[in-house]
């Protein structure tokens, strides 16, 4: 089977010295790799978020501000996502497709929900000096970045941005370029990770609060459903093509027992079921949450109309 093999190669490639020439610059003896420009922001975010953590805490209590399962989620999703762009697992996406998309997937259906879940900008905020959080929450509030930030922030806006990085990141002459240049690939990494942020943070935390959250949870069911649709077109594409769409992706396809382009159907069939089957999760718990909103006791009557644009 291909994930037994997988599992095989990785496990082959950690016990043995490996040529580790490519776009990662990695220990040649264990293929993990160390980006500065990747992972300098986790850092940031992770160390933002400790601090403004234990200071919420000190000031409010234990779990207040701030609860016990928001902090267990951002760690799993930074750990997540650091482990995705240092673990041999990106050294191997530069030289196999279906490890390429595997990586993407952890950066944005597993990484990304989980770290938008967390709510980290109040932690942020925290982080500062207590002088100077008056003036960064004036500052959130300048026309320069209040304006860009209501229009990324919509639903429409974060869903059409999130499924753009996803399109056109998989054009195969960017995908390409992603391979051969460093800072392409750095930025398609970091394009995937932002849009995917935004995305599951407007879902989760975005416009509506009291009554009106209700609206905000049926249209994030809307918007899952239209990620779903069109990201499972693409992984269709990928999974029936006839032609390998970036050649240089399967350089490692044959220690699987695999055609270049059986690698990049593989890869296309975990885009279009893992990843659509985890869209899905999440659009059946909004859907849950809209039709049970009052708290269980009473339940929504199904919309009459299909009309979604008051959302904001």
């Amino acid at each position: 089977m291909p994930a037994l093999s997988f599992a095989a190669l990785l496990l082959a490639l950690l016990a043995a010295p490996a040529d580790a020439h490519g776009l990662s610059d990695v220990d040649p003896g264990s293929l993990w790799s160390y980006d500065p420009w990747l992972m300098a922001p986790l850092y940031a975010v992770g160390i933002g978020f400790y601090v403004g953590t234990q200071r919420l805490w000190h000031h409010a209590g234990g779990g207040r501000g701030v609860s016990f399962r928001q902090v267990a989620a951002f760690w799993t999703g930074w750990l997540v996502a650091a482990l995705a762009v240092t673990s041999p697992l990106h050294w191997l996406g530069e030289r196999l497709f279906t490890a390429h998309m595997i990586e993407h997937e952890l950066l944005m259906v597993v990484a990304a929900p989980l770290m938008a879940y967390a709510r980290i900008n109040g932690p942020l905020l925290w982080s500062l000096p207590a002088r100077l959080r008056p003036a960064a929450g004036r500052m959130l509030n300048w026309p320069i970045l209040a304006w860009p930030w209501r229009f990324v922030s919509h639903p429409m806006s974060a869903t059409i941005l999130h499924g753009a990085a996803l399109w056109v990141w998989h054009a195969p002459p960017l995908y390409a370029w992603a391979l051969e240049n460093t800072a392409i690939h750095r930025l398609q990494h970091i394009s995937f990770f932002a849009t995917a942020l935004l995305f599951w943070w407007v879902l989760l935390h975005g416009r509506g609060q009291g009554r009106s959250t209700r609206i905000r949870d049926g249209i994030a069911v809307a918007c899952l459903f239209i990620t779903i649709l069109h990201s499972g077109v693409l992984g269709a594409l990928l999974t029936v093509s006839p032609r390998l769409w970036i050649p240089g992706q399967g350089a490692l396809a044959g220690e699987f027992g695999l055609s270049a382009l059986e690698d990049q159907q593989l890869a296309g069939i975990l885009m279009w079921v893992p990843m659509g089957l985890l869209y899905t999760g999440a659009a059946l718990f909004f859907a849950h949450r809209w039709l049970t909103a009052n708290g269980g006791h009473s339940r929504l009557p199904l919309p009459s109309t299909s009309g979604l644009s008051d959302a904001a």
